[in-house]
């Protein structure tokens, strides 16, 4: 049986990227950015207390009611930031998830963030900073095209993409945790060039530090 399955994402962040990968106009950050060729952090992302409160122990922790009126302003914050940019904002539960466009990121078999999506993820980690009692999960995707193991590292290599870009933003590292999936957890069949688009993303799942 194959093991390529076909799922919707849960409860994520999710941006989803397409494009060719293209040199900056801010050098510094694309190189550092393109550079990665790093491994799965955070392998074991669940949400058992006790690795929560390892994962976020840099930063402050929230209780009771205090968390949902907290991603209600995350939320709307969200809203406000990224209006007119054709990304939907959705909440599910305590956790945010970020729809975006498929022609704005990662070109088929590249890592390098598209300098076009600066701008985005700029204001993505704008609201972040502001409200950092929170947790990202950062998880790559790709489509089938190439081998299951080529996709697994490459998969790696766009969430550390992300993760590197968000921490030359201010965001602290401490929040941050990264996965690839490889072309396991795809969202449609890969027998288009636009289901593929679709397919090579990388989701950020936001998550409030719990006390």
């Amino acid at each position: 049986m194959s093991t390529k399955k076909y799922i919707f994402p849960v409860l994520a962040l999710s941006l989803i990227f397409s494009g060719c990968a293209s040199t900056s106009s801010n050098a510094s950050k694309g190189a550092a950015i393109g550079a990665i060729t790093g491994a799965v952090l955070g392998k074991s992302t669940s949400n058992h207390k006790n690795k929560r409160a390892v994962w976020g122990a840099a930063i402050g922790a929230l209780a009771g009611a205090a968390i949902g009126d907290y991603m209600d302003k995350q939320e709307e914050e969200f809203r406000q930031e990224l209006a007119g940019s054709g990304i939907k904002v959705v909440r599910e539960g305590d956790n945010l998830r970020l729809i975006m466009p498929a022609n704005i990121t990662f070109a088929s078999s590249q890592s390098n963030i598209n300098s076009s999506f600066h701008t985005t993820l700029n204001d993505v980690a704008k609201v972040l900073g502001k409200y950092d009692k929170t947790l990202l999960k950062i998880e790559g995707h790709t489509d089938s095209s190439g081998s299951e193991s080529y996709n697994q590292t490459l998969s790696e290599k766009r969430a550390e993409s992300v993760k590197v870009y968000l921490m030359h933003q201010d965001i602290l590292a401490s929040r941050l945790r990264t996965v690839g999936f490889g072309e396991s957890r795809s969202i449609v069949s890969n027998n288009t060039p636009e289901n593929r688009a679709l397919n090579r993303r990388v989701e950020v799942k936001i998550m409030p530090n719990e006390a």
